[in-house]
């Protein structure tokens, strides 16, 4: 299964991922109100601060979080070699910042859709595999962490690509893979400790006592696509990761 024009709301994601060439960014018609992390996938950003600024209802200060990012060298030269590659043997209009925009897109559908359990709407945009899984674990979620895979795009706070793989399989068919890995603020009601023993970040907003805590969660998506000749030019996601509340 790939990334086509699906049914609703996903229609305007599958043209942003779909579209030939690099994976170039639709704004949705109608749009709603990543290196070794947790999960040992990807590098998280070297630390996390907090700038004082006035609320959306001027209500007081509102915390705003800044990433600094430490990159590996030799991760970094691996990823350019990659894409370089890409651009020479697949694809000469690739271009990994459009396609972080669309990948955002859809981490961001995808993970509403999960939390709100229309797994039924990701035929079109997740493998035939990683479903299947995904409607066993959804189904035994509690409430709380079905509510926290959910990521407005407003929300992401970082954004990095955890892993890149050129490869072809026992018939010849060539593909490319690109892990993206995201972080993400979700105001769920989990505890501060979560499944997994390790405490997520806290980020409060206001004063400490209020009730706008969110927490800072992290994700990995895997996208995949096909370049063998006459293959359509379809991104898929072939994995799914949040890490410590769907596993």
């Amino acid at each position: 299964m790939a990334l086509r024009a699906g049914p609703g709301r996903c229609r305007w994601l599958a043209r942003a991922l779909a579209a030939p060439g690099p994976a170039r960014v639709l704004p949705p018609p109608a749009p709603p109100p990543p290196a070794a992390a947790a999960s040992g996938l990807c590098r998280p950003p070297a630390r996390f601060a907090s700038t004082a600024g006035l609320g959306p209802e001027g209500e007081g200060p509102q915390r705003r979080v800044v990433v600094v990012r430490i990159t590996s060298p030799f991760a970094w030269l691996r990823t350019r070699f990659y894409y370089l590659l890409i651009r020479l043997y697949f694809d000469q209009e690739f271009s990994i910042e459009e396609f972080t925009r669309g990948a955002k897109q859809a981490f961001s559908v995808v993970s509403k859709l999960l939390s709100q359990r229309k797994l039924d709407l990701l035929d079109e945009l997740v493998s035939a595999e990683v479903l299947q899984v995904l409607k066993e674990k959804i189904s035994l979620l509690p409430d709380s962490h079905r509510d926290a895979l959910a990521a407005d795009i407003d929300s992401i706070m970082y954004t990095t690509e955890g892993d890149v793989r050129i490869y072809y399989d026992d018939d010849g068919r060539k593909f490319v893979s690109i892990l993206m890995c995201f972080w993400y603020l979700n105001g769920a009601n989990l505890p501060d400790e979560v499944p997994g023993e390790t405490k997520v970040f806290q980020i409060v907003f206001g004063d400490e006592n209020s009730k706008g805590k969110k927490h800072l969660l992290t994700a990995n998506y895997e996208f995949q696509r096909e370049f063998t000749e006459g293959a359509k030019p379809d991104w898929t996601i072939t994995r799914i990761e949040h890490p410590r509340l769907l596993e």
